[in-house]
Order: structure tokens, then C-alpha cells, then sequence
């Protein structure tokens, strides 16, 4: 006889917080089919129907919200087990976690979140620009886990005893100085910007270079690149001037500057998650990819309009939303 999985509830709560078949089946990437076929077993093996189908999306019935709410709660309590049971079997951690990452906003809350689930000692971190630098770091052992962007030439790579997991498929806004006309724009076409003077990370730390110039040849021109820093406070002052720059999306807009989308999105990168598969953190690079998954998505409303985007775009980050549907949110110790 069959019965009812966790992989139904999940596919049930998806639905529910999408408001849509189709987006809840990109989120967690199935095609639309495939899950319109598990919400038909799902009701099949339950009795009843748990949406209304209407045009405006997927409406939970009486029954589909006692079902949604329960399902929360068995997921939640399915987390907390999972997560308590491994912290048991894998005992406190000796010596300090070290963790490597480029400059991003949400490291400081991947900290917190690692010291909350990972039972260690202490975490320390190593902030590195360059990516291919990280990766090095990581597989001589300098550290146990990086964070950093995907970057040409990776695939080639032997990454023998790395797991590595995409957080998500970020976009690239674009900062602008306060006093620039377009920084009074919604959104900002690409094209709009072949007369600006750019700021960039020098050629060898610049995961975005070769896709800028791609982008920007794609409709039309070709980008100036007339200032190369690593250094965010002298990068901020030269677009208050008027230089423009690209911005991680969760980037707050004040003093000085404006930060806003591209339109279409023509540019984005993958972030990466990559744990050794031996050491401290052997069998536990689903609780790092946690860590990071709560983390990144403390800091995407720091911006209301990446917020905006990310309800809208779901397909950018399937993983991340699943990892925040398996583990509640750490709780300092």
C-alpha cells in the first residue's frame, strides 16, 4: 500500500508557499508534470483535495491547510532531529573551525550560524578576494570550508576530497553615484551605462571580467574600465563621483550611492559551497551547506528590491530554499 513520504510533505509545502505548481516545481527542481503527479498521489492517499485550482495560482482547501500546518511541523521536528543526533554522534569538534570566504555581507552570519551547529571550539575566518586562491587554501587543508564564486577554468580542476554545492545563482546589480540620473531609475539596462568610467577588482581577483565584457559587447559597447581596487571604502567614494560599479544585490543604497538592478539580468554569478570530505568536517558538509543557506538568507531584505527579486526568481536558488525548509534557524549557545 502506499504511503505518505517526506518528500511529499515538502512538495506540499512548496506548493503552498509559491502559490504555485510551477514555481514550487522549479524550487524544487522537478518538472511541473512530475509534480503535479505527486499532489495527485498526495490527495489520492489522504482522501481529498488540498488546492483549489484558480487563476491566480494554488489555493489551499480546509483540509489542504491542516495538512500545510501539520507538515510544517513534522518537517521542522525532522530538522531538529537530524541536526541533534548528528551533533551527539559527532561529539564536540576539537581546535578551531577555519572557514575561508571572499568578501561577502553575509559572512559575519555564517559565523554565527557555524558556531550554533557546528560543535566546535571557536571559528576563525580568511577572508581571500580570489577564488582560485581559496580553493588552494581548502584542498591543502588551511582551512576547512571556503565560500567563494565559481570562476573560469574550475571545471578542469582535480577537487579530489572536496564537496562542492551551488548556494544559488546571485545577480549582479549595479552601483551608481546619487547625483547620476539613473540612480532616479527602478532598474538600469546594461547599455545605458557605455559612457561610465568602471570600477573593478584587479584582472586576477575579478571573477566578473570576462562576463562583463561579454555583456556589455552583447548590446553594443565596449566597458571602461579606468579603476581597479579591492578596497570598498575607495571603490564607494570614485561611484560617488560618478564611476559606477557592480554591487552584490543585497547591498544597501546611502551615502552617496544608489544601488540598483540590471535589467534582465545579464549578469550573474554562481556561489559556491565547498567542504573537505575529511577532518573536522567529515559527513557534515549538509549541516555547513545549512550554515550558509541561513546565512546568506539573513541579508537578502537588507535591500527591499533583491527581496522583491528573489520571490520573483525562485529557480536561482532551489537549493537554498530546500536547505531552509530541513533545519530551523540555529539558536545561539
Amino acid at each position: 500500500m502506499p504511503e505518505l513520504e517526506l518528500r511529499h510533505l515538502r512538495a506540499v509545502c512548496a506548493i503552498a508557499e509559491e502559490g504555485s505548481v510551477t514555481k514550487a516545481a522549479a524550487r524544487l527542481g522537478l518538472t511541473q508534470p512530475a509534480l503535479s503527479a505527486q499532489l495527485r498521489s498526495v490527495e489520492r492517499l489522504l482522501g481529498g483535495q488540498l488546492f483549489e485550482r484558480t487563476p491566480t495560482g494554488s489555493v489551499p482547501t480546509e483540509l489542504g491547510r491542516y495538512v500545510i500546518s501539520t507538515a510544517r511541523v513534522v518537517l521542522d521536528d525532522l530538522g531538529q532531529l537530524l541536526t541533534s543526533a548528528r551533533e551527539r554522534a559527532a561529539g564536540p569538534a576539537s581546535g578551531p573551525l577555519l572557514a575561508g570566504s571572499m568578501p561577502m555581507l553575509f559572512v559575519a552570519h555564517l559565523v554565527a550560524e557555524l558556531r550554533a551547529r557546528i560543535r566546535c571550539t571557536e571559528v576563525r575566518t580568511e577572508i581571500e578576494p580570489s577564488p582560485p586562491a581559496l580553493l588552494e587554501m581548502l584542498m591543502a587543508g588551511r582551512v576547512h570550508l571556503a565560500v567563494f564564486e565559481r570562476f573560469d577554468g574550475m571545471r578542469q580542476r582535480e577537487l579530489r576530497g572536496i564537496e562542492l554545492r551551488t548556494l544559488l545563482t546571485e545577480p549582479q546589480f549595479v552601483a551608481v553615484g546619487e547625483r547620476n540620473p539613473l540612480a532616479a531609475r527602478e532598474s538600469i539596462d546594461l547599455g545605458d551605462l557605455a559612457d561610465s568610467d568602471w570600477v573593478m577588482p584587479p584582472p586576477e581577483q575579478n571573477t566578473m571580467r570576462m562576463q562583463l565584457h561579454a555583456a556589455c559587447h552583447a548590446v553594443g559597447f565596449t566597458p571602461r574600465i579606468t579603476h581597479h581596487t579591492t578596497e570598498s571604502s575607495t571603490a564607494r567614494g570614485l561611484v560617488s563621483d560618478g564611476a559606477v560599479s557592480l554591487a552584490a544585490p543585497s547591498s544597501r543604497s546611502g551615502d552617496g550611492i544608489a544601488i540598483r538592478p540590471l535589467r534582465g539580468d545579464p549578469l550573474s554569478v554562481q556561489i559556491l559551497v565547498a567542504t573537505r570530505s575529511d577532518g573536522m568536517l567529515a559527513g557534515r558538509a549538509h549541516e555547513v551547506f545549512a550554515c550558509a543557506a541561513h546565512a546568506y538568507r539573513a541579508v537578502v531584505d537588507r535591500n527591499p528590491t533583491y527581496a522583491r527579486w528573489w520571490i520573483d526568481h525562485p529557480e536561482a536558488h532551489p537549493d537554498l530554499d530546500t536547505a531552509l525548509l530541513l533545519a530551523r534557524p540555529a539558536q545561539p549557545r
